[in-house]
């Protein structure tokens, strides 16, 4: 036997775990959120009793919460039935709901008050295969208002049901970039902040947008029989294009001409 068939043999039966690992967990969080979603609606129906808008009391989950943690165990805290119940009204039927998403992803969503920021965020996080923490700090940081400040009505009821569509190149760009991630001090330099970009590497291209991979940092290039360094150099794989970046802590714009 081979060495190299040995290690393919390995690299291989590793390759199958992870991808069953992978489905298994898929396939667990999407019976927990159509569990959730059908707590919710039993606990609609029971509170309308056949009527369509019927008045909520807070003492039904106080008392759902005791029984159900007697019986079941922790779970079934009163807040966490009021998001069950929350989420089936949110999402009345279930052909609506993703079954790509954890149910800490729609905790976070329910959170999101307007019907298209939240639309929106939903696509994200199934375009961009989002983590729970991805979808939180993009909510905190209002990206969906970034995006849309520029954009009419229409443009907004195209954002919550496409998700970022990227058309030209002033579609990557977000005005203004939020980088609070960076933990960065009130006064420092162009350096350190070029330092905690690369640190951060991968929150920074979750704030830069679609299709950003990292290139380089101080990327020498000759122009002219000139030498020019780009502190960042990017490619994105929608423009196909490179992206380069100067890092500036002011907001004097003297030397923009070696860029």
């Amino acid at each position: 036997m081979q060495k190299n068939e040995y290690t393919n043999l390995i690299l291989g039966i590793g390759q199958l775990l992870e991808e069953g690992r992978r489905r298994a967990l898929q396939s667990v969080n999407s019976i927990i959120v159509q569990t959730y979603w059908e707590i919710g609606r039993k606990i609609v129906e029971f509170e309308q009793k056949g009527e369509e808008k019927a008045e909520y009391g807070s003492r039904l989950l106080k008392d759902l919460s005791a029984d159900l943690q007697q019986k079941h165990g922790k779970g079934f805290s009163k807040s966490n039935i009021y998001l069950m119940r929350i989420f089936y009204l949110t999402y009345p039927k279930f052909q609506t709901v993703s079954g790509k998403l954890s149910w800490s992803h729609y905790v976070e969503l329910l959170a999101v008050c307007n019907d298209l920021e939240r639309a929106f965020y939903e696509k994200q996080c199934l375009q961009e295969r989002w983590g729970v923490r991805d979808l939180r700090r993009q909510i905190d940081s209002g990206m969906f208002y970034r995006l849309s400040a520029s954009k009419k009505h229409g443009g907004l009821l195209q954002l919550s049901e496409k998700g970022q569509v990227i058309r030209n190149p002033q579609d990557i760009v977000k005005d203004p970039y939020v980088l609070e991630f960076l933990d960065l001090p009130s006064s420092h330099s162009e350096k350190e902040l070029e330092d905690r970009i690369i640190i951060n590497l991968q929150m920074f291209l979750l704030e830069l947008g679609k299709g950003f991979s990292f290139v380089a940092r101080q990327f020498r290039m000759e122009i002219g029989r000139k030498q020019f360094y780009a502190d960042l150099v990017f490619y994105n794989k929608n423009l196909r294009c490179y992206v380069l970046i100067d890092l500036k802590i002011s907001s004097s714009h003297a030397d923009i001409g070696q860029m």
